[in-house]
């Protein structure tokens, strides 16, 4: 490891941390080319960036992004913000000539990562969205087997992102739950995902047709100087007042793919009982595929049978060291890994496409596709057509 890269983080919640831990253990686990500094670490709460910098060892705590792109032991902006200051940051580093790795989607409008697309381009710093489910070995997999034909050719996806963080209608109002902060709903925070594995799977999507709905119309709102965000509201303290939801709870579209292929994409965060329900069931003319988050060290598989009748059916495939990235961690099945584990192989990889070493995938620009099918679904809802893509 004989060269190293300054690293900046802004924002010191739960994916900031997480963004720190997978910097601190890639160069140790994958034994990546590149190394990594902590340079720094920005909150608009100081004392914040100040206990995260100490707790992990960042050289600087700075009040403000602005702060951070502006340093120059900085040579890489990791974005952990809410999606409205997504571009601004992007944008400022881009023209400082830094490298952006940036949290999912891109930002609050389109034409906002439309911006950021074409600094990106513009720019001699290199990029890389935060689609980490990508780098989950079971969906490697079973990319792999599609490619070896497994499963024959692909007719169908059926997609659900599922979470439950805001089916309780008084989990209070938050920056999720305004457009001009978060954008999206469920589609940015959850669906962006499952887009994101959809097309790494099954290829473009061609054209779409959506519904959304709100069913959580109004939300409590948190009392001032709570600044507290629990995924799931429990410890924010609120006032007696209610405000008006700005985007969707739920949304579902049937999408014809660019290869021929049908699917539905199914997503929402007011769903009892799911936490992180990233699943899908991929059928071909030689089999399927089925896999569900929830158990992200499994995946069934079916193959057309040949042998006995009695024993046709779907075989579970623990995920172990022959898969991919899993090796890194554990050399032995039934261990598993868990989702801070896909963080670390992203940067790793991160790490590994700046040192030049393999593609960065997706970058800003190549994510543009991701937010495009978002915001056809979304134009689908609005008028209750079709809607093309490219």
């Amino acid at each position: 490891m004989s060269r190293s890269i300054g690293v900046g983080i802004v924002g010191t919640g739960f994916m900031g941390q997480a963004h720190a831990m997978a910097f601190q253990s890639a160069p140790l686990i994958f034994g990546t080319e590149l190394g990594v500094r902590l340079a720094a670490i920005a909150d608009i709460n100081h004392a914040a960036a100040q206990a995260t910098a100490a707790r992990f060892g960042f050289a600087k705590a700075l009040g403000s992004w602005q702060e951070l792109v502006a340093d120059p032991t900085v040579d890489l902006v990791a974005i952990t913000t809410p999606n409205a200051l997504h571009a601004d940051i992007a944008i400022a580093a881009f023209e400082a000539g830094k490298h952006v790795y940036c949290e999912k989607p891109l930002a609050a409008d389109l034409k906002s990562a439309e911006a950021m697309a074409a600094a990106a381009n513009a720019s001699k710093g290199r990029s890389l969205v935060g689609y980490n489910y990508l780098r989950s070995p079971a969906i490697a997999y079973a990319k792999q087997l599609i490619a070896d034909g497994a499963i024959g050719h692909v007719t169908y996806f059926h997609g659900i992102c599922d979470e439950d963080y805001m089916a309780d209608a008084a989990t209070p109002f938050s920056w999720r739950c305004r457009q001009d902060t978060a954008g999206f709903g469920a589609l940015g925070d959850l669906a962006s995902h499952l887009v994101s594995v959809a097309r790494d799977l099954i290829g473009p999507i061609a054209r779409v047709v959506a519904d959304q709905k709100t069913f959580i119309e109004k939300r409590p709102v948190p009392a001032a100087g709570d600044g507290t965000e629990k995924r799931d509201g429990s410890a924010t303290a609120v006032t007696g007042e209610m405000r008006k939801v700005e985007n969707e709870d739920t949304a579902h579209a049937l999408v014809q793919f660019a290869g021929g292929a049908m699917g539905t994409l199914i997503t929402s965060r007011a769903h009892w009982g799911r936490k992180a329900h990233l699943a899908f069931e991929i059928f071909g003319s030689e089999g399927s595929i089925l896999l569900d988050h929830e158990r992200m060290n499994e995946l069934q598989l079916y193959t057309r049978p040949g042998g006995d009748p009695a024993t046709n059916g779907y075989r579970r495939i623990p995920i172990g060291p022959e898969h991919p990235f899993y090796g890194k961690f554990t050399p032995a099945k039934g261990h598993g890994l868990g989702f801070n584990d896909l963080k670390i192989i992203e940067v790793a990889q991160l790490l590994e496409g700046l040192a030049g070493k393999q593609p960065l995938y997706p970058s800003i620009p190549q994510a543009m596709e991701i937010e495009r099918v978002l915001h056809a679904i979304v134009a689908s809802a609005a008028d209750g057509t079709w809607v093309a893509l490219g």
